[in-house]
């Protein structure tokens, strides 16, 4: 993965993500995209998220619910088809969130937070 072309993937995403444009946000995953976060389960009521339409309606709801949220980058880390992306929530907590790429693509995504943070109430990755 180039560090040019990641780096460009997260400032598309996270002016996405603070737009509160989703299909600009989804516009970069795969159909058949896996999603895990904790957050998830809080909200919709299970922590694996499978296909598109269904993390549609996962950050749907979690921007219903969180109208005011914005990220705010803090590091970008690539490897060979994995992205992870560092940032801060509205809360000011920290979360990194893991994409795995199919081509330009993410199949695979996970929202992971810190040991203290890992039940988060407020954030919708």
């Amino acid at each position: 993965m180039d560090s040019s072309w990641a780096r460009k993937f997260t400032e598309d995403w996270v002016t996405a993500w603070n737009a509160h444009d989703l299909e600009s946000l989804l516009a970069h995953f795969t159909d058949d995209v896996v999603f895990t976060s904790p957050v998830a389960a809080q909200l919709v009521g299970t922590a694996v998220i499978r296909g598109k339409d269904a993390l549609r309606a996962y950050w749907s709801e979690g921007l219903r619910r969180i109208p005011d949220l914005r990220f705010e980058v803090v590091g970008v880390y690539s490897g060979v088809d994995t992205l992870v992306i560092n940032y801060r929530n509205q809360k000011g907590g920290l979360v990194s969130e893991v994409l795995r790429f199919d081509g330009p693509l993410v199949r695979e995504g996970h929202g992971t937070y810190l040991g203290e943070d890992s039940n988060p109430a407020g954030a919708t990755s």
